[in-house]
């Protein structure tokens, strides 16, 4: 059993990969080698690309079966599990927090940990021994989802582990290229920069200030986490790393860690 830190924890987003992921030796190994640089967190929260609802929305409390939120892959995909134990207080200082920030909250106790969630973990905490608790984007635009960061940044002093959970670009015509496309390159290229030099105002309009901006996130579903973790780090951006890069299948794999 983890001896969990009272050390303030660092916030992440890391793009997470689909369930192939699981079969590059690569990537995994990044991910195993990050999580033992980290403090051991009392309790992880995750915010995935794949789960967007309104109100912001609170997850299983408890150990449910995972959500396999994707088809067609074979079956052995399907036969994961992440049996993490569940965050009952982590979802009661979630509730005090936002419900003091005035953000409405809503729950829904069955959901199980989806894959953008519970892919990462695998690889990062594999004995699945840290309580995990899962939240939804309330929006994508980038801005209320900074205002959620920063709501939830105390938790962090709690030892708490806040992950946005997405990719760094996620337009999946690159799966049929035979190369690494120009449009995932350039902006992979500009957001490592517009993060290095902490330009909040571009990242945010990234959409359009970005190049190739709509060519990498025609839907911004994967790069939204990245302004809930953002947000609960908002007074640190000169504190960060970049702790993954590369791409996979054409797509980059950018993950940057503050604090």
């Amino acid at each position: 059993m983890r001896s969990a830190t009272t050390d303030r924890m660092p916030a992440l987003y890391l793009s997470h990969g689909a369930p192939p992921l699981a079969d590059d030796p690569v990537w995994t190994r990044e991910l195993a080698q990050w999580s033992r640089e980290l403090p051991t967190p009392r309790a992880i929260l995750m915010i995935s690309a794949h789960w967007e609802e309104a109100p912001l929305t609170i997850g299983a409390t408890s150990t449910v079966p995972l959500m396999y939120d994707f088809w067609g892959f074979p079956e052995r995909y399907y036969t994961v599990r992440y049996p993490a134990p569940g965050a009952p207080r982590l979802a009661e200082r979630v509730r005090a927090l936002l419900g003091g920030s005035g953000l409405a909250i809503d729950e829904q106790p069955d959901r199980g940990l989806d894959h953008g969630a519970y892919v990462p973990l695998v690889e990062m905490y594999p004995e699945a021994d840290v309580p995990v608790l899962q939240v939804s984007m309330p929006s994508l635009d980038p801005q209320e989802l900074m205002r959620v960061g920063q709501a939830l940044a105390p938790l962090r002093d709690e030892g708490v582990l806040l992950v946005g959970s997405g990719f760094f670009t996620h337009n999946l015509q690159a799966l049929n290229s035979p190369d690494t496309p120009s449009w995932s390159v350039e902006f992979d290229d500009w957001g490592r920069r517009a993060l290095e030099d902490g330009d909040l105002d571009s990242l945010l309009d990234f959409a359009d200030k970005a190049p190739a901006g709509r060519l990498a996130h025609p839907r911004t579903e994967h790069f939204a986490p990245l302004f809930v973790t953002l947000g609960t780090a908002a007074d640190e951006l000169d504190r960060q790393r970049f702790t993954i890069d590369g791409f996979w299948h054409g797509l980059a794999k950018r993950s940057v860690q503050f604090g």
